[in-house]
Formats: structure tokens, C-alpha cells, sequence
């Protein structure tokens, strides 16, 4: 071969050259082929649930392109970039919702909106972020597990924005919020015996939050859960026609776009909340496994990320956004199901919507930042 010809590239040249290609772009492969199959059985099962209107996938697909958009913009910036952002993207969130409860935007009932004339912005998505961010960041600056000084403080941290969104009133959010920051506190370190404590304390408390804290609709979606056949024509009609298409579905399911609950208008919010229930009834018990074992994977990948991590911050930040996720999951089947009250969680990358779709994949942009930065870490 002379020295003009070009050189001959290998599968292995060319193998290399992808890896080099992702780990420039700060991309983690399997976790984003996870993410690409998720969402793709998810246009799948939304254009059945929509009545096969290509106008509400494509705008669902234009919502997916701008979420993996901003995953992979945010998964350029390294941890160390994260962190220092951290208190004042919380600062920036609590701003927001605090404006929400005085110039918010009211819609169906609740005022969760700031009206920026364009658009209306939702200020609570931005808190399932920079709350388990600020949190982290609390933590990381002494070491672990935790001062009771510290605690005290990331706890505050954590509350004052999880009652203001309950407070607009979202149940839902708010249980995310929360769940997001007391993630972190548990990752770090946090006794059994304190973690004991409060539950007791919590449970003490649930007459006082059952009467002054709790509006009548979320009352009535506690009472539902428990008997949903007090009111089968009413409160209790989401739940008991859901669990009619679970069931219904059987071992192998009814075949695409051959749901008769979901196409005869039976099944309510089935683009949104309830999809998991046209999922089940069209591919069944067997389709409802392969959806969760995907489900399981993006959380493995998600905790082999927090393992991997080379520094406080990033380990407990990369767990919590990881076992949030899954707290997504599993209240949104549990509620379809009939296992949990109904609060209003969407099936993550699988249900229809915008704003909450963006949140995820900002999260998982930042376990790649973690994972693709890891080796330009010191310990």
C-alpha cells in the first residue's frame, strides 16, 4: 500500500471512533438506547390511545425532540458546573413558586402557572431538579453521613418547597419534591432510627393532615381507593374501568389498536395518566413485563451511574434523580391499578405531555454528565 491510499478502516477503527464520537458528546450509551426504545414504544402505544391521531404523536415526537435537546445540552456541563449552579437554580425555583401564589395563573381548579405571555410555565417542574441538586449540595460541603445541623437544614430545604406546591394544590408534584430530597438525605446517611422517628411522627400527624391539610377532592380520592365501588359512576369510575382494561388484557392482550375500554370511551385520561392501562389491554401481561423490565433497566443504569461517581455530590445527586424515577413508576402504575389513590403522575416517557417530559430527560442529562465526566474527576 502506498503512502497515498487512504487508510483502511476496520470494524474496530470504526468501533472506536463511535466510542471516541460518544464520550465527546457526553452520551452513555446504554442509557440512551434505553431511553430511545421507552420512548418509541411509547408514540407506539400513544397513537392507539389517542384514536390514532397522527397530530397528537407528532406533537408528542416535537416535545420528545426538545427534551433529548436539552438532556444532551445539559450532559456537556461537567458535575462540578452542576454543583455550583445548584443554589441558585433553587433560589431561581423558590422565587417562582412563591410568585405562583400571588400573581399565579389559576387553571382547573388549582393556580400551579406564571402566565410569561408566550406560554405558561409550570415552576414546580423546575423543583424536581434543583431540590435533590440543592440537597446534594448541602450535604457534600462536610462529610457523611450528615451533622444534625446539616439534617436540620436540608430538611428545611426541603419542605419549604414541597408545601408550596401543595399548597397550589398538586399532590402529585409535591410527593415527587419530596420524595427527591428525602432520597438524598437517605442516601447519605440518614439513621433508621430517625427515619423510624419521623414516620412515627408522620403517622401521629395524619388526623391533623386528614382535617386541615387535605382539600375535599383529595379526601374524596382517599375514600375512593379504599372502596371505589361507594361511587362506581362517579369518583370511583377512573379506577374501576383501569383495572377493567388491566384485567381484561389477560397473558397475551387484545392486539394493537383493538382496546375495547380505551376505543369505546370507557377508560378516562387515556393519553395521559391511565396509559398504562390501554398498554396492558392491548399486549397484556406479557407486554406490561417488557415494559418494566425496560423500566429496570434505565434505573440499573441510573445506580450503576450513583456507584460509579467519584464525589459525594455527584453519588447522591445521580441516586436520587435515579430512585425518583422510579418513584414516577411506581405511583403511576399503583394508581392505574388500583394500589394507590389517584395524584395525578404520569407514566414517565410513555404518558402524553410536555413539561414533565423536559424535567426527565434534564435528569438523565445529568447522570450522563456523571458517568461521561467521570474520568476527568480527581479524587
Amino acid at each position: 500500500m502506498s503512502l497515498l491510499d487512504p487508510p483502511a478502516y476496520t470494524d474496530d477503527n470504526r468501533l472506536g471512533m463511535g466510542r471516541r464520537l460518544l464520550r465527546q458528546m457526553h452520551i452513555d450509551l446504554p442509557l440512551l438506547l434505553s431511553l430511545l426504545i421507552l420512548v418509541g414504544l411509547g408514540l407506539f402505544v400513544l397513537y392507539s390511545a389517542a384514536d390514532q391521531n397522527p397530530d397528537k404523536v407528532i406533537a408528542q415526537g416535537l416535545r420528545l425532540l426538545l427534551a433529548f435537546g436539552v438532556m444532551l445540552a445539559i450532559a456537556q456541563f461537567d458535575p462540578y458546573t452542576l454543583r455550583f449552579w445548584s443554589p441558585w437554580l433553587y433560589g431561581v425555583g423558590l422565587a417562582m413558586l412563591i410568585a405562583v401564589l400571588v400573581i399565579g395563573d389559576v387553571g382547573k381548579g388549582a393556580q400551579r402557572w406564571l402566565d410569561l405571555g408566550l406560554f405558561r410555565f409550570q415552576p414546580s417542574e423546575i423543583m424536581k431538579l434543583a431540590v435533590p441538586m440543592m440537597v446534594a449540595w448541602t450535604l457534600s460541603e462536610s462529610g457523611l453521613p450528615p451533622t444534625r445541623r446539616r439534617l436540620l437544614l436540608a430538611t428545611g430545604i426541603l419542605l419549604f418547597p414541597t408545601l408550596l406546591v401543595a399548597k397550589q394544590p398538586d399532590l402529585g408534584t409535591a410527593l415527587l419534591i419530596a420524595s427527591s430530597g428525602l432520597f438524598v438525605l437517605l442516601l447519605a446517611g440518614l439513621r433508621w432510627r430517625v427515619v423510624l422517628g419521623v414516620f412515627l411522627t408522620l403517622s401521629a400527624a395524619a388526623p391533623v393532615v386528614w382535617h386541615y391539610l387535605l382539600h375535599d377532592y383529595q379526601r374524596r380520592r382517599v375514600l375512593t381507593f379504599l372502596n371505589p365501588e361507594n361511587d362506581p359512576l362517579g369518583a370511583g369510575y377512573h379506577i374501576i374501568q383501569s383495572t377493567i382494561a388491566i384485567g381484561s388484557g389477560g397473558a397475551y392482550g387484545k392486539g394493537w389498536l383493538n382496546g375495547t375500554q380505551s376505543h369505546l370511551d370507557f377508560l378516562p385520561e387515556r393519553s395521559t395518566d391511565f396509559i398504562f392501562a390501554v398498554f396492558s389491554e392491548e399486549f397484556g401481561f406479557l407486554g406490561a413485563m417488557l415494559l418494566l423490565t425496560l423500566y429496570l433497566l434505565v434505573i440499573g443504569r441510573g445506580l450503576y451511574i450513583a456507584a460509579q461517581a467519584q464525589d459525594t455530590y455527584s453519588r447522591l445527586l445521580a441516586g436520587s434523580l435515579t430512585l425518583t424515577f422510579f418513584v414516577y413508576l411506581f405511583v403511576n402504575i399503583g394508581m392505574v391499578s388500583g394500589l394507590l389513590p389517584v395524584v395525578g403522575v404520569p407514566l414517565p416517557l410513555i404518558s402524553y405531555g410536555g413539561t414533565s417530559i423536559v424535567t426527565l430527560m434534564a435528569a438523565f442529562g445529568m447522570l450522563m454528565s456523571i458517568q461521561t465526566h467521570r474520568k476527568l474527576i480527581a479524587t
